[in-house]
């Protein structure tokens, strides 16, 4: 009995380990790595399903969008809602449903622009962007979850009891989400559709009564139109207003990163490959569309009827409208009891947006960051992912004190700032593909969302600080994971040719002796010279074979990657296994753990010490995967192989 609690308490430990780690093999199918095999094909979802899931994003800024384009474009609101209409239909449509096209795995523009750019300014530029979708995303999480708890503080059965407990029911919120991803999200898209259904039903009551009571009182267009015309006197000027405001409405353009982060999820046709998705393509540029259109009407409608019958100062902070403008119409024309029906479908879906933008992440980061090294290899699991998300997203609430208003600039910010670069994206692809009038159109929307970036960080400036933010964070972690990781192996295969694999046969037999050189200009003395030193320092004898190992690095930024092996003779007597590889005492622990796995033998490795200073070199390893080569590999070859009796022998003279 004394022995059990530790047994009990060890079980225990690896059952959480366990259930943390679940899907970790899984995620790794899909992100290369050490452990990497072929993806599964998934059957996914009908596309309209998908949309559903993007769509509680995209469709739940109804429950705020109305509210800030009132307090932003006063009785302008309709007329600047129509300029984002157009901005939403000619501008980011076009440009996400070829983002659908380029990058059909979810990665989004920012795998597209991590293809330009190489070495360590384009991993760093790929933190930059994924610092700001962390900011649209969480954002997304803590202020969908601050509007529900608005709407449920503001609900007027509940307002006594709960006024004054917005930050706790926030974080209520935001943690019942992150239980619903611990537990599994295998179901999420079945409830997305139910929530998504019954919201958009309660909205199109909300909206034709509203119209209803619109056209039933001509007298409030005609006010209306006489307010405008003396405040803005033309309509040329309305427009130059609105096309000023139009920054300030950017929210309503939040779900179309989203959109394509979901694609995964769609069904594709039954002879879709992963190199070629065209079913899953295809359904995705008819989720955007419809989702657009879907979206462009209601924010059209909405805009209008909370314009004319909503008092102006009801929009204000504490208002009755602020953040509920639809709500407040539902209760003031529906009666209490469709109100409270309106509040709960509202809260339920702000809620539950968060998840479509927690898949978002969980998509997105795993997908990055352990592939740079820049996180640990937990991080493609998805459970722990959920517990410092919304550890993340705690904070988050806690700063901002749950209120919606203070989020919006950030909020604001990660979602222009997505939409720019994968207008930019699209831009190079499409001139890439020597497509002269998409490359102008392109060209064309990049420069009106540059504008309306500027613009909104111009006038937010603490959007830009909160995605600062996020950046450092998460561009100091990445450095901290990748040295912690610096001697892992990091070779996800290793590939022979024939000349190669018949010089491991050859030596299979025989103690097997590498040479480590680092090649000059290759001739014949400096191979002869090479042999003859080794064999001085390390008394071998003359008749035991040496094979010279040569590693031609590559990118050094890239943390795992395969290596690929090429056998030559030279100078008719040496025989040279040539190595590429982001580094080269990984490339040479991989080569030396293959030749023992694949020979049964255990290699030796020869090495001369490198002048210089010790952290000079190491550095030199870290950045450039180069420097003090032999410790490197030896201790790369502890951390991969425990057993020292099975460990390849590394000698230095």
């Amino acid at each position: 009995m004394v022995d059990s609690a530790p047994t009990d308490g060890g079980t225990a430990r690896q059952r959480l380990r366990a259930w943390l780690l679940e899907g970790l093999s899984d995620m790794a199918k899909q992100h290369p790595g050490p452990h990497a095999e072929a993806p599964d094909q998934q059957h996914g979802q009908r596309w309209w399903k998908v949309m559903c899931l993007t769509g509680l994003d995209y469709f739940s800024t109804l429950g705020y969008q109305p509210g800030i384009a009132a307090l932003a474009a006063g009785l302008l609101s309709p007329v600047a809602t129509i300029v984002l209409v157009l901005v939403t239909l000619f501008g980011a449509l076009p440009v996400y449903r070829r983002v659908a096209q380029e990058s059909p795995h979810g990665e989004g523009s920012i795998a597209m622009l991590e293809r330009l750019l190489s070495f360590w300014k384009g991993k760093l530029f790929v933190l930059a962007l994924l610092g700001f979708a962390a900011t649209d995303f969480l954002i997304t999480i803590t202020l969908s979850a601050a509007d529900a708890t608005a709407h449920l503080v503001e609900n007027p059965h509940l307002r006594s009891a709960l006024s004054g407990h917005q930050v706790l029911i926030t974080l209520l919120l935001v943690a019942a989400l992150g239980a619903v991803f611990l537990k599994g999200f295998s179901e999420a898209i079945g409830v997305a559709v139910v929530l998504v259904a019954v919201y958009l039903a309660l909205n199109v009551v909300v909206v034709a009564v509203g119209l209803w009571h619109v056209v039933t009182a001509p007298s409030l267009i005609t006010d209306w139109t006489h307010a405008l015309t003396l405040e803005h006197g033309n309509p040329v000027v309305m427009v130059g207003v609105a096309l000023v405001v139009f920054p300030k409405l950017a929210l309503g353009l939040s779900g179309f990163e989203t959109g394509v982060a979901v694609m995964p999820h769609i069904e594709g046709d039954p002879d879709d490959t992963e190199q070629r998705p065209t079913g899953r393509i295809r359904g995705a540029r008819k989720l955007l569309t419809t989702a657009a259109v879907i979206m462009s009407c209601f924010l059209i409608t909405t805009s209008f009827i909370t314009t004319l019958l909503i008092p102006a100062d009801d929009f204000q902070p504490g208002g009755p409208a602020n953040g509920r403008a639809l709500a407040y119409l539902a209760h003031h024309y529906l009666g209490g009891a469709f109100g409270s029906v309106y509040d709960l479908s509202t809260i339920a879906i702000l809620w539950f947006a968060g998840a479509s933008a927690m898949a978002g992440l969980l998509n997105l980061m795993p997908r990055y960051l352990p592939r740079y090294g820049m996180a640990p290899h937990w991080a493609r699991a998805v459970r722990p992912m959920v517990l410092v998300l919304t550890a993340i997203a705690f904070l988050v609430t806690w700063l901002f004190d749950a209120n919606v208003d203070k989020q919006g600039g950030a909020y604001a910010t990660g979602v222009l700032v997505l939409i720019t670069s994968a207008a930019i994206a699209v831009t190079i692809a499409a001139r890439a593909a020597r497509q002269r009038g998409w490359t102008v159109g392109f060209a064309v929307i990049a420069a009106v969302f540059l504008y309306t970036t500027a613009i909104n960080i111009a006038e937010r400036p603490d959007g830009v600080k909160i995605g600062a933010c996020f950046i450092a964070g998460i561009v100091l972690v990445s450095l901290a994971s990748r040295l912690a990781r610096a001697f892992e192996l990091r070779v996800t295969d290793v590939q022979l040719d024939e000349v190669a694999e018949r010089f491991v046969r050859d030596t299979a037999h025989r103690t097997i002796r590498f040479i480590a050189n680092e090649p000059a200009g290759r001739d014949l003395a400096e191979y002869r010279d090479k042999v003859h030193q080794i064999r001085a320092d390390n008394d071998i004898p003359v008749e035991d074979d040496l094979v010279f190992v040569e590693v031609t690095v590559l990118d050094p930024s890239d943390f795992e990657a395969e290596l690929h092996v090429r056998g030559e003779v030279l100078h008719d007597r040496y025989r040279v296994l040539t190595l590429e590889h982001s580094s080269i005492p990984n490339a040479l622990a991989a080569i030396l753990l293959h030749v023992r796995d694949t020979t049964g033998q255990l290699p030796h490795i020869y090495f001369e010490w490198t002048e210089g200073s010790p952290f000079a070199q190491f550095l030199r390893f870290f950045l450039f995967g180069q420097g003090e080569v032999a410790p490197v590999t030896r201790e790369v070859l502890r951390e991969a192989e425990t057993d020292r009796s099975r460990r390849p022998r590394v000698h230095v003279g």
